[in-house]
């Protein structure tokens, strides 16, 4: 009897090992896609890497679409939560920024992503890419983008990742020909970022 129970508690330890695996999804455009750059160099690949390197079991998912925006990422979201998710890094809205969209739409797509992601996975962790545009749209605008992500996560109290291009925007070492995406050594960066923010919630 007292043989069984050890095999019954040895064997509950071990489903329970098995499902201690992190799945985290990264939803978003081109910067979450890796354009310009292969899938293992794109920074979603080098922080499951990192986590790994920790002796974390994980499962990284890049749901990242170039040229994808709030609106676009509102309407595609249904498919890709078809599976369990543990985090969810959402990365949008800098697309709507540089075609100057107005920006009480995005804020209301994004928070319509982030209600659907609750509503789904009540438990999931969700994490809020902060950006920034370009000043060339007017400061008006730029401010109240900024301004927009950490209302956001304050609001709906998730992490926020201050600004995901820390130490890397406006560097033509860390960028691409196009100045706005990161190159290998970007990404690298780009990585550290969101590992620093992510890290606790593992």
């Amino acid at each position: 009897m007292v043989g069984k129970l050890g095999l019954i508690i040895s064997f509950l330890l071990l489903f329970q090992a098995g499902n201690s695996t992190k799945t985290i999804l990264f939803y978003g455009d081109s910067l979450t896609a890796g354009l310009g750059v292969s899938p293992e160099e794109a920074f979603p690949a080098l922080v499951e890497k990192k986590i790994k390197q920790q002796g974390k079991p994980c499962k990284v998912i890049n749901a990242g679409l170039s040229g994808e925006t709030s609106a676009g990422g509102v309407s595609r979201l249904e498919w890709v939560l078809r599976q369990p998710v543990d985090i969810f890094v959402l990365e949008l809205g800098a697309n709507d920024g540089l075609r100057g969209l107005p920006l009480d739409q995005t804020q209301k797509n994004l928070q319509q992503i982030i209600d659907k992601v609750k509503a789904k996975y009540p438990k999931a962790k969700i994490v809020l890419a902060g950006m920034m545009v370009p000043p060339n749209l007017g400061p008006d605008y730029t401010a109240k983008f900024k301004k927009m992500y950490p209302d956001l996560a304050r609001k709906n109290n998730i992490t926020l990742i201050p600004f995901l291009l820390q130490d890397v925007a406006g560097s033509e070492k860390l960028n691409q020909a196009d100045g706005i995406h990161p190159n290998v050594a970007g990404h690298k960066i780009v990585a550290e970022n969101v590992y620093r923010v992510i890290q606790p919630l593992l």
